[in-house]
């Protein structure tokens, strides 16, 4: 097991083999962590640290926690829900992590409903962006989301732009500002980074427009009262997201999968664990877990026997290899709501 696979652990299930030594020293590194990010925090609400506004209407979807929430598809959801408005032309922006363009650059993924780059190129989150959205809903990356968004708006006439991943970066003045929770993970230790998985303290929950606990179970009853204890806690309204499991398809033929033929589960997300839980009702008979962003390669796959079920999001880094034995769960995701403005 990975250093890495060994921290999430400690973050969230409070068990790990970690030195004895360590977890002093993490916590440490996390007090000096948060103070940072509090009086970071303090200068953009003082207005100390300028936050600049473009002319477009801005939804940021972000988290306060490491690992998958499952923000991806909400994403998408959202700028789907904008661009079936004739009179709207709708951009995502996304740092791209993991991808291999220079992200210091505005990188075009998806334009005019065209995808001009695979996912080695893009990062596997965007290009499923890409794939996944309306064909006139735009995608581009960079990590300067300023400069992305004045780009867009200069270049396509963009009116609304939906920032992926961007809770924790304020510089780009928002509209709504929409953070997910895990409805079974939560935030693990309650502890920031690296002694826990928070991105910044809880206290950075108060400026948040709208939370969405996110509930990846066939049922929701313990995600509602999560989200009740939640709105009330924060004085905040609290929406669910519903993630069920959908299909599961082919990705070269796009032909359903026999669910009592054996599989291996294959996957490089962020919590592995909730995907195994997805596939309960299949014959699942081997599991290979990489890091969460793994880039894959030919041999990752090409050594493993049988059929294999994969997520859509590890899906895209896979389909270039051409294997006809890769099937992808499809996840069904559903809304309390979806007008943040």
């Amino acid at each position: 097991m990975s250093f890495k696979t060994e921290i999430t652990n400690f973050h969230y299930k409070r068990a790990s083999k970690l030195p004895v030594f360590l977890g002093p020293i993490l916590k440490l590194v996390s007090f000096f962590y948060d103070c940072i990010s509090l009086i970071r925090n303090f200068f953009y609400d003082k207005g100390i640290f300028p936050v600049v506004r473009v002319s477009a209407n801005v939804i940021s979807v972000g988290n306060i926690t490491t690992g998958g929430v499952g923000k991806t598809p909400v994403v998408a959801q959202i700028a789907d829900y904008y661009a079936s408005f004739p009179e709207k032309k709708v951009c995502i922006i996304s740092r791209g992590y993991g991808g291999h363009l220079n992200n210091k650059k505005v990188n075009e993924i998806k334009i005019n409903g065209e995808v001009l780059c695979n996912a080695y190129y893009a990062g596997d989150e965007p290009y499923w962006l890409a794939t996944n959205t309306k064909s006139n809903v735009f995608v581009i990356t960079c990590a300067n989301r300023v400069k992305a968004a004045r780009w867009a708006i200069e270049k396509y006439g963009i009116t609304d732009i939906i920032l992926d991943d961007a809770f924790q970066h304020r510089r780009i003045y928002r509209d709504a500002d929409v953070v997910l929770v895990d409805s079974e993970m939560k935030f693990g230790n309650d502890a920031v980074l690296p002694f826990g998985p928070l991105r910044e303290n809880l206290s950075g929950l108060k400026r948040a427009d709208r939370i969405l606990v996110v509930s990846k179970n066939i049922k929701h009853n313990k995600a509602e009262q999560f989200a009740r204890i939640l709105s009330k806690k924060l004085e905040k309204e609290v929406n669910l997201c519903r993630v069920e499991p959908d299909i599961i398809y082919n990705i070269k033929t796009n032909k359903l999968l026999d669910k009592n033929l054996p599989v291996t589960a294959v996957c490089a997300i962020g919590q592995p664990d909730q995907f195994l839980k997805f596939l309960s009702d299949c014959n699942v008979t081997n599991t290979v877990i990489f890091e969460d962003h793994h880039s894959y390669l030919y041999d990752d796959i090409a050594k493993l026997q049988g059929n294999i079920v994969t997520t859509e999001k590890d899906a895209v880094k896979i389909q270039r290899f051409g294997f006809d034995n890769v099937y992808a769960l499809k996840l069904k995701t559903s809304l309390d709501i979806l007008e943040f403005n």
